[in-house]
């Protein structure tokens, strides 16, 4: 591994603290490099607040400020060009007189796409590009998808026994351990929002929030299409913004959001309200009939499925996935997650 791609490398481990926290910006880590030595660090901590070059400047001590005008400054992803809730980074950049940049990718979107590495460039910085470009990527996925594909990042949840069940229709059924539950809770809370489809509202009465993991609390949604979910389930409470997409009518109650959708259309309907309402990332957990409908329609990007050994001998069936590609597994106790990527949306 080169210097220069190990200095990458640390600028991811610094981006990926930012992940559940800086949407709808994308997870950015950087560093300050004095002859091998870094002598500055940062990464994009909350959306609003500044990007990771400027913690990264910020964070260099008295002792190194002489150092930074001679320093090369590595950072992830393309640097801004453009005011939006902070400066623009390539602005602090050259005001600091830095004149070596090493970017991991080129950001996509149409606010930046390249106007940061041209802006350095032209002031006479030189900038070396695509340094671990595919690890950089992955990393902002979600922000990709949004920016490219102007769909939210979808993933595909649920547990299943060992025989290939999601549950029973008659009655709820814990199948998942209280350890891969913690984990469940942060995924919740990486993502913007999380979905669950009429009948697992009604049944399971879900309070889809984050409560053995920290991090922010994730947009409710609900489909309900005629309306009918009793007002006295947890979704309605009013503890944190949800959305209940339906085909009647469009109005806000507090902090509850009905929006009307197509019916012929329903989930492309659904994920382009989703877009207009900045939600970058999706975890879909549940039911059965509407995650084989995302599945159907191609319309996700990764699967975590949840095996437990527990055998359940009838229910309701495991969904069908499709054009999957497993990437991962990882044991915990009696249950094994199995990592899957959509081998036909990948970008």
């Amino acid at each position: 591994m080169t210097t220069d791609e190990r200095m990458m490398q640390r600028c991811l481990q610094l981006a990926i603290l930012g992940l559940g926290q800086v949407s709808p910006n994308p997870m950015v880590g950087s560093v300050l490099v004095y002859e091998g030595e870094i002598i500055g660090e940062g990464y994009h901590q909350q959306y609003g607040e500044g990007h990771a070059e400027v913690n990264c400047l910020q964070s260099v001590t008295n002792k190194h400020q002489h150092l930074i005008s001679a320093s090369t400054l590595y950072v992830s992803l393309e640097p801004c060009a453009h005011f939006g809730k902070t400066p623009p980074c390539t602005d602090l950049i050259l005001k600091h007189k830095i004149k070596k940049v090493v970017i991991g990718c080129q950001d996509l979107s149409s606010k930046v796409n390249g106007k940061g590495i041209e802006k350095l460039r032209l002031a006479g910085v030189e900038v070396i590009e695509d340094v671990l470009k595919e690890a950089c990527m992955a990393m902002n996925r979600r922000f990709f998808c949004y920016h490219l594909k102007h769909l939210p990042y979808i993933i595909l949840k649920w547990a299943e026994s060992a025989d290939g069940y999601i549950g029973q229709s008659h009655q709820t059924i814990k199948i998942s351990n209280a350890f891969t539950d913690r984990m469940v809770h942060q995924w919740r809370a990486d993502e913007d929002a999380i979905l669950v489809g009429y009948r697992t509202a009604l049944q399971d009465n879900p309070r889809l929030n984050v409560r053995l993991a920290e991090g922010k609390q994730p947009v409710r949604i609900v489909i309900d299409e005629q309306l009918t979910l009793p007002p006295t389930l947890h979704l309605f409470d009013e503890s944190q913004t949800t959305f209940v997409f339906n085909l009647h009518k469009n109005s806000q109650d507090t902090d509850t959001e009905y929006i009307k959708i197509s019916k012929e259309q329903l989930l492309s309907s659904l994920l382009e309200k989703l877009v207009e309402k900045k939600i970058q990332s999706v975890i879909i957990e549940g039911g059965c009939a509407l995650l084989q409908q995302f599945i159907t329609a191609d319309l996700w990007d990764e699967a975590r499925v949840i095996q437990n050994n527990r055998y359940l001998y009838e229910g309701i069936q495991v969904p069908n996935l499709t054009n999957a590609t497993l990437v991962d597994s990882k044991q915990v106790l009696n249950d094994v997650i199995y990592y899957h990527k959509n081998n036909k949306r990948i970008a």
